[in-house]
């Protein structure tokens, strides 16, 4: 009985894995390049990046900030303690698969208000926070897949298709700013052994 249930979780595990990255190809090759390349030009204008998300999304932008703060670009987390106050000339990430969370709006209608540039990354097209958005980036992640329920539960398609994104632009960061792995590792945590 027990070979059985492992079989079993192990084919869902399979089919879940396989769900997804397919899912995840179809949703990226339908980004626009010449939003990233509009997102790209905002980062090297701008003084300082901020980012913003809620709950896993915010997880995403966090990794993310880890990443510019790699490549050399002053990054802030919006809502953690040490964080600068958003001024004209930064630019404002926020990542919002409903683009309607109302912290997420907030951020956006106050960092436009600020004069900041505002970068909006969202699963809806005609969302709150896109109205504020100098660019925004559409991932179209929702489907009525019968499988998504089971295989990418909740946020899962937007959020690892998000994470998969940002990594991209970083690589592209990395090639336009002439760095590589070694200098992002001077600017790593030098605490460890």
């Amino acid at each position: 009985m027990q070979k059985k249930e492992e079989k079993e979780e192990e084919i869902v595990f399979s089919k879940s894995i396989k769900y997804i990255q397919r899912k995840i190809n179809d949703i990226l090759n339908s980004v626009s390049t010449d939003d990233v390349e509009k997102i790209k030009k905002l980062f090297f204008k701008s003084n300082r990046i901020f980012v913003y998300g809620a709950g896993r999304s915010g997880l995403v932008a966090k990794a993310f900030a880890i990443r510019l703060m790699h490549l050399g670009f002053q990054t802030f987390v919006i809502g953690e303690t040490i964080t600068a106050p958003v001024k004209k000339g930064d630019a404002v990430v926020i990542i919002s698969g409903s683009g309607e969370t109302i912290p997420a709006v907030m951020t956006a209608d106050i960092a436009h208000g600020l004069g900041a540039k505002v970068i909006s990354i969202t699963g809806k097209r005609k969302s709150e926070i896109a109205k504020y958005a100098d660019v925004t980036l559409y991932l179209a992640a929702s489907c009525s897949d019968v499988e998504r329920k089971r295989y990418a539960p909740l946020g899962t398609l937007f959020e690892a298709s998000v994470w998969i994104l940002l990594d991209g632009i970083i690589a592209d960061l990395l090639e336009s700013k002439n760095e590589n792995e070694e200098s992002m590792r001077r600017r790593h945590a030098t605490l460890e052994q």
